[in-house]
């Protein structure tokens, strides 16, 4: 992540306080099996994070200064439920009260089993052709990501951007910037590595 986008002191601290959140509720070291099946030795829990009242608000100014700077176009953040939901909640919220409103939507794993059958929740306020960015928390092999970006495109919206919070740096970049822009707050090594 270039870090030239949070020069201003302010952000500079809100980068690092939610840094030290996710170290500090988010990351563990221990064996884990991945949602992409794979085994790992570490694990980060960002809904411990966004879910907090103080999380969701840096994860919102953050966040939103990222889309500010790679994705001016953008008009709406969503991403693969369950994980992107308080994402995409918290970046609509402080849009709103930046006066830039950002629309929030969520990608459904199934499509919904009665009405319409949509895989878009908050499809009344998108329309075909607007700019997304799609956000997520953990991006390891990059298949949740991809899933989004493929539903989001199939609803005819226009994905300019991805934005994540943590890149596991497994491959995952790599498999998502195949198909759109990636900016990641925060990497491996900024959990491992205690600055």
């Amino acid at each position: 992540m270039s870090h030239d986008l949070f020069d201003h002191p302010s952000l500079v601290h809100q980068r690092g306080r939610l840094l030290e959140l996710l170290r500090e509720l988010s990351y563990q070291e221990r064996e884990v099996i991945l949602s992409s099946g794979q085994r790992s030795n570490f694990y980060i829990d960002c809904k411990q994070v966004s879910l907090s009242a103080e999380g969701h608000f840096l994860i919102g100014q953050l966040f939103g200064r990222v889309i500010a700077a790679v994705a001016p176009r953008a008009e709406a953040v969503g991403g693969l439920t369950l994980g992107a939901d308080p994402l995409a909640s918290a970046v609509s919220l402080v849009s709103f009260l930046a006066g830039r409103p950002l629309h929030a939507f969520i990608v459904r794993k199934e499509p919904k089993g009665h009405g319409t059958g949509q895989w878009i929740e908050g499809a009344q306020n998108l329309r075909p052709g607007m700019p997304v960015v799609i956000v997520e928390d953990v991006i390891t092999t990059g298949a949740s990501t991809l899933r989004a970006v493929e539903r989001a495109r199939g609803a005819e919206l226009d994905v300019v951007h991805v934005v994540a919070l943590v890149d596991r740096e497994e491959g995952g970049r790599q498999a998502v910037t195949a198909r759109a822009p990636l900016t990641a707050l925060f990497v491996k090594r900024d959990f491992t590595t205690q600055s």
